[in-house]
């Protein structure tokens, strides 16, 4: 999906690069996580999340072209990981549809974090349930930088032994440090 020409030069080129990534997105659907154990879905919040930072705000069109060209690192990260290095819960009070009818409730929200190299490039993906609901794809950014307490929520909730596969020249290398303790 990416060329040779920088996210500013492609700037031109914008709504094709936004619609080869649609395409891409939706083909997708829904990838098996063995972090999880349970499958991921592609919506269309996680794309709109990936164009607006809220609901009326759209982000940088170079932020989302950076994450347009993440896309198919984080299919690899959720279908290959094996942990997750960060996880997340609140309770919050919102709006949802019960038969027909729009209530005001609370919801457990549940939010995981994988964070990984994948061609000497860390990046962080962003999985979230709401409920007893299916997971879903909210996120991919560049892990550039960490704040500390989710550094600290890494060390707390990593699970697992690493990555399915061994060979580092095709697979991620995960961040995960549960191991080392």
């Amino acid at each position: 999906m990416t060329d040779k020409k920088t996210i500013q030069e492609r700037l031109n080129d914008y709504e094709k690069i936004k619609q080869e990534a649609s395409m891409l997105y939706k083909a997708f659907g829904i990838v098996d996580s063995p972090a999880l154990g349970q499958k991921i879905s592609f919506t269309s919040e996680g794309f709109n999340h990936l164009i607006y930072s809220s609901a009326t705000k759209p982000r940088d069109k170079k932020a989302q072209i950076l994450r347009f060209d993440m896309l198919e690192k984080a299919k690899f990260i959720l279908e290959i990981s094996t942990t997750f290095q960060e996880y997340d819960e609140e309770i919050i009070y919102k709006k949802v549809n019960r038969n027909g009818y729009w209530v005001s409730m609370n919801v457990v929200t549940r939010c995981w974090g994988f964070v990984a190299m994948v061609n000497k490039f860390r990046v962080k993906v962003v999985v979230t349930q709401e409920g007893n609901g299916s997971i879903k794809f909210l996120s991919v950014a560049p892990a550039w930088f960490t704040k500390q307490y989710r550094d600290i929520k890494m060390i707390e909730t990593s699970t697992g032994k690493g990555l399915k596969y061994l060979d580092d020249d095709e697979v991620l290398k995960n961040a995960a440090i549960s191991d080392a303790l």
